[in-house]
């Protein structure tokens, strides 16, 4: 052990190698996450029909994992700031793969609704714990340069989630296989995580978990929801169903308001609303979700039922969007490092999002593939260039106590963003859908009991006659064009908010740096010793008086 009584000189900070050992059980856990939620994304029109399942089921599948991750990500992120990151991270990985296999099981569309809400749960702390624990690793300045690194990483998942469960599917194995595979993958992710993420000790503090506030901001979203759902199908837009969910969901919210302003640890700190980046950021990332996660959703469906391509293909058609989204996160990261700039990366994608966007709202039966993916393409570069570069520009404004909550908090608006997405525009889908079908079999002189059009389920086009199915391939392509086109207003907001935002120097320290700078401060007589948080000669033989136990490995 070494260690001095004179006065600390600067720490070198953990070499490329030491970073990437330190992420690398990080980053297979967010692949297997990530392989747990797209898998199934190429094959949900066939298993919501196997199933039983209308198109308001297909919406709640996605948005059920949508609204629990969204509501679980501040109370992981609060959970980081008070507990062990290490051990979060691993139970977050279990609650996603143990849910996601479950979902193998189910036997109805409810069922399923369930267990992929439970995922969300796991997914939520994830996503939220992975960015907070690269922040403690590695510096704003070099965060762009690793990011880019995930990125690739996640663009690979979302490339091989959806081929791989259009393959299983296609295959004698069957959809439900494809909750399985991730299980092999989380054991060695959790072996890998065990052995290489070595973080020093953290001060204890008493736990105090503000359960009302994520209570309350858990119904009041909730019954948004539900409402924008369900309004104007199940019951009228003006009535007693929509006086109930609106007024109790505004109820909710302004109790949370209140409770988050009194109680000591609250889920989204009000201080941070102080924060002029923080609400541009916000503002963007609720934007973005709308925009982004409240279109993509929908494109297996254009896919397979409009254009009547198999699980499989459907997967290898979105390849575009992912590709972009890789080299936006690798080249674009790397940019970032490099010059510390991160603001015109950020406008040039809110412009090549909306272009993007309207681009897509003008998809039909007849659209070629490759003009559809160039907008795919100019898609996934805005993903890059837009939501982890919203959260760094946070993260960068934060201090080292409030980087879970604020990273979290981010996280949970953009998340926030795509399920009020999905719900509302998977209901104006359902609508239009429903009501072109209907049309469209009167036209033919077809009852539309007969073909299921009046039920709003989502059809076995192989089932259905050639004139009857040209009517739903129809029905499909105009809604999701029209989806498209009504997530552009959104598009425009974040890049308004990123205009807005003011561009400040990235820093050169990382959380633990700064973390052993404060140490330093409070107690100038003690020099930590170099902590390499890779190694575990370093992790276990560094001493830390300040926060007053030996670093972990």
């Amino acid at each position: 052990m070494t260690s001095t009584t004179t006065a600390p000189g600067p720490r070198p900070a953990m070499t490329h190698r030491e970073v990437l050992e330190a992420l690398s059980g990080i980053i297979l856990g967010m692949f297997v996450a990530l392989l747990a939620a797209t898998i199934t994304s190429s094959s949900m029109p066939r298993i919501v029909s196997d199933l039983g399942g209308s198109q308001s089921s297909y919406t709640w599948v996605i948005t059920a994992t949508l609204l629990a991750q969204t509501v679980s990500t501040p109370l992981w992120g609060k959970f980081a700031d008070l507990f062990g990151r290490k051990s979060l991270v691993q139970v977050a990985l279990v609650i996603t793969v143990l849910s996601a296999a479950a979902a193998g099981f189910s036997q109805d569309i409810g069922m399923l609704i369930g267990f992929r809400a439970a995922q969300g749960v796991g997914a939520g702390g994830m996503m939220a714990l992975a960015t907070v624990l690269i922040a403690d690793i590695v510096s704003p300045r070099e965060r762009g340069r690793y990011m880019g690194i995930m990125g690739g990483v996640m663009a690979v998942s979302q490339v091989g989630g959806p081929l791989l469960g259009g393959v299983i599917t296609d295959s004698a194995l069957g959809w439900r296989w494809n909750f399985f595979v991730g299980v092999p993958f989380a054991i060695a992710a959790l072996l890998v995580l065990q052995k290489t993420l070595h973080l020093p000790s953290r001060p204890k503090k008493v736990a105090q978990i503000d359960y009302w506030g994520a209570a309350l901001i858990s119904l009041g979203v909730a019954l948004l929801l539900l409402w924008i759902t369900f309004a104007g199908s199940s019951f009228a837009w003006a009535s007693w169903q929509t006086a109930a969910m609106v007024g109790g969901a505004v109820l909710s919210l302004v109790g949370a308001v209140f409770v988050e302003r009194l109680v000591a640890e609250p889920m989204i700190p009000l201080r941070l609303f102080s924060n002029r980046t923080f609400v541009l950021a916000v503002i963007g990332s609720i934007a973005v979700g709308v925009a982004m996660f409240g279109t993509a959703v929908f494109l297996s469906q254009y896919l397979q039922l409009s254009r009547g391509r198999t699980p499989t293909e459907s997967g290898l058609l979105t390849i575009p969007m992912v590709v972009g989204t890789m080299l936006a996160g690798v080249v674009l990261g790397r940019i970032i490092s490099e010059t510390g700039r991160y603001k015109a990366i950020m406008v040039g994608g809110g412009v090549v999002l909306i272009v993007s966007l309207l681009g897509l709202s003008t998809l039909d039966t007849d659209t070629s593939f490759w003009i559809m993916g160039v907008y795919l393409f100019g898609l996934g570069i805005s993903v890059g260039a837009l939501m982890q570069n919203l959260v760094l520009a946070v993260q960068n404004t934060l201090s080292v106590h409030e980087m879970g909550s604020g990273t979290s908090t981010v996280a949970f608006f953009r998340s926030l963003g795509g399920a009020v997405g999905v719900s509302a525009l998977g209901a104006v889908l359902a609508s239009q859908v429903k009501g072109d079908v209907l049309s469209g079999l009167r036209r033919l002189g077809v009852p539309a009991d007969a073909m299921g059009g009046g039920s709003g389920a989502v059809p076995d086009m192989s089932t259905l006659p050639a004139p009857v199915r040209a009517v739903f391939e129809g029905a499909y392509a105009d809604g999701i064009s029209e989806i498209f086109l009504i997530a552009v207003p959104m598009a425009v907001i974040a890049l308004v908010a990123v205009l807005f935002l003011k561009e400040i120097p990235l820093g050169q320290r990382s959380g633990i740096e700064q973390l052993q700078d404060q140490a330093e401060s409070a107690n100038p007589q003690v020099a930590l010793a170099t902590v390499g948080a890779g190694s575990d000669a370093a992790a276990s033989g560094a001493t830390d008086q300040a926060v007053g136990a030996r670093s972990v490995g």
